[in-house]
């Protein structure tokens, strides 16, 4: 079964980043597809060093448990990335952990080519298309599809519980979860 993996860059285990992705979860499943949603809540990601040795070693040289989420992407047919936005950018670490997934991917034959996904920002208010910017640039460069939704992949929230209560934003998410699956499935026919 195809899999798809959902991203969240929060450190709020159950804060608003994690009920986007959660929902994005359901849709995929309701079309038929597998999604695991992975938080680094817990982890403490750090910055690519540029040392290259991903290229020898087929992973990151860096130890701190994002190889084997980075292995997970590998299997996985999709990839949406959800950020939460500080202080006008997509939160550091999940950027950092974007990087590295680029980065080992790419010295390694360039497998994220053709997976399918895209990310998705939410803030309380500004920087929501800056972050959503942000992100895309790791999917563009990393020869990803990322398909369309009615509007940008963004999501107002504040408090936890409230992302959930943007209508038009989290519509926006679903039907964006929706498409990825959709088109995995049409490119895995």
């Amino acid at each position: 079964m195809a899999k798809v993996i959902l991203l969240s860059g929060s450190p709020r285990p159950k804060g608003n980043t994690m009920q986007v992705m959660e929902t994005c979860g359901e849709v995929i499943r309701q079309e038929g597809l597998e999604a695991e949603i992975i938080s680094l809540h817990n982890m403490q990601v750090r910055s690519c060093i540029a040392c290259y040795r991903c290229g020898e070693l087929g992973h990151c040289s860096i130890d701190d448990g994002l190889n084997e989420i980075i292995e997970k992407i590998k299997e996985a047919e999709g990839l949406i990335v959800g950020a939460p936005v500080y202080f006008g950018t997509a939160r550091g670490d999940l950027m950092s952990a974007l990087q590295r997934l680029g980065m080992v991917a790419g010295k390694n034959g360039g497998w994220l080519s053709w997976k399918v996904g895209g990310p998705i920002a939410v803030a309380r208010r500004g920087g929501l298309s800056a972050s959503y910017q942000e992100m895309l640039m790791f999917y563009f460069i990393s020869d990803m599809i990322v398909p369309g939704s009615t509007y940008w992949n963004i999501v107002f929230a504040k408090e936890p519980g409230t992302a959930v209560k943007d209508i038009e934003g989290m519509e926006t998410v679903k039907r964006f979860a929706g498409n990825v699956a959709k088109l995995i499935k049409k490119i895995h026919a």
